[in-house]
């Protein structure tokens, strides 16, 4: 005898109580809903920290020279002393397929005042062009406007206008080590100011022309200490990194490519950290989800002790009881599965496509240096998705296994005899 008729008398006996199905079905859905929308929350968090933290100032991969890291001295320069072919630098890079955008950089420390205000500050020379594709932080300005290439304008921060006392068109001086061991220093007027939404960054970071920078610095137009890189998607930053250092290493010796979980090692543990909560969260939604799986099939066998009973008296071997009672457990669970999925994904898409944005209540806040923005975002994860359907079906047929086992128990006789 096939096995069909018990997956036809298992589906059968879930109208037999349709409230406490329904109850029971409604309880694994929402452990469904639950797991998948708290994964998808998390992703989202995870994404939303990974792009300000790797989008507002960084990049999601930066090539150095392979000793400029981690103390960034202002003459340990791509291609050393004498410099690169930066332009063809920034060519190879923005031809792998995974970057999207690339630019040169040119950093250096140095003390920035007006009239009796000095604050020391990061000096960084961008490319006014391209800067804004790979970073967001020129994309910040408030007031004033991005410094012209060759102009001896800056542009800084909210916070550092603020101690300084400065507002768009007034000089403020720079006092910066150069390069060759002089000490550069220049007058410069404030075109713009920016707003990061980090106050560390917007008080310690001034923008320049990166040619104006490097006079300033005694640095070459050929050399830079950096190409920033933006990607299509932050995971491939790795994959991308790998293959540049083979593609990069013909037009400059000892090249260092670095993806930003290199860089921001930090935010790539807490991504680790919050994979391994997942398995957490699944195991303790569906332990619960178990007893109550178990307790409507006990109920359910309980009540049908007389038809086990006349089953087994007319021949049904044990095995098959027990296959009945596990094909109405996986039946349940796939009426589940199909309820959680209906109030899941529809919800999940309106929640990815208009996350609602708590900033008027919270206001921003930071996680490992990087900006984070109080937007419930949700983010797509079919993987877990999948696996979470996989373990609401094993829930359902686990929590049923010791009532099928105690139906293929039911003793004929005696139950037949009202005993």
């Amino acid at each position: 005898m096939t096995s069909a008729p018990w997956w036809r008398i298992g589906w059968r006996n879930l109208g037999r109580n349709r409230r406490r199905t329904l109850i029971t079905a409604l309880g694994l859905a929402i452990g469904y809903f639950a797991v998948v929308f708290m994964v998808a929350w998390a992703e989202g968090l995870q994404s939303e920290m990974i792009d300000n933290g790797t989008g507002i100032l960084t990049g999601q991969l930066q090539v150095h020279a392979s000793d400029y890291r981690p103390e960034r001295k202002i003459y340990d320069t791509i291609g050393g002393r004498d410099g690169a072919d930066v332009e063809g630098l920034v060519r190879e890079v923005v031809a792998d397929p995974a970057i999207a955008a690339a630019t040169p950089r040119v950093y250096a420390g140095g003390l920035v005042s007006s009239g009796e205000a000095t604050t020391a500050g990061i000096l960084m020379g961008v490319d006014p062009q391209r800067e804004p594709d790979v970073s967001r932080i020129m994309r910040g300005l408030v007031r004033g406007q991005i410094p012209g290439a060759g102009a001896n304008e800056i542009m800084i921060g909210e916070e550092m206008a603020r101690q300084l006392e400065v507002a768009v068109g007034d000089e403020v001086i720079l006092v910066a080590p150069a390069a060759d061991g002089s000490l550069g220093n220049d007058l410069y007027s404030v075109s713009g100011i920016f707003r990061s939404g980090m106050a560390e960054l917007d008080a310690s970071y001034a923008l320049l022309p990166i040619g104006t920078l490097q006079t300033l610095v005694a640095l070459a137009p050929n050399r830079v200490h950096e190409i920033a890189a933006s990607t299509t998607d932050p995971w491939l930053a790795e994959q991308a990194a790998d293959r540049l250092v083979g593609g990069l290493a013909p037009l400059v010796p000892d090249i260092a490519v670095e993806p930003w979980s290199r860089l921001r090692p930090e935010m790539m543990e807490y991504v680790r950290l919050v994979e391994g909560w997942y398995v957490i969260v699944v195991v303790i939604v569906f332990a619960i989800a178990v007893f109550g799986v178990a307790n409507t099939m006990l109920m359910a066998t309980f009540e049908r002790r007389r038809e086990f009973a006349v089953m087994l008296a007319l021949g049904t071997t044990p095995w098959r009881v027990t296959w009945t009672v596990l094909a109405e457990a996986f039946s349940l669970g796939l009426v589940s599965l199909l309820v959680g999925a209906a109030i899941t994904f529809p919800l999940l898409v309106w929640w990815h496509n208009a996350p609602p944005d708590l900033s008027w209540l919270y206001g921003d806040f930071t996680m490992f240096g990087a900006l984070v923005r109080p937007v419930l975002r949700v983010e797509y994860n079919a993987e877990m998705a999948v696996r979470t359907a996989f373990a609401l079906l094993l829930t359902a047929v686990l929590a049923s296994l010791y009532p099928a086992a105690r139906a293929a128990r039911v003793p004929p006789a005696d139950t037949l005899s009202g005993l």
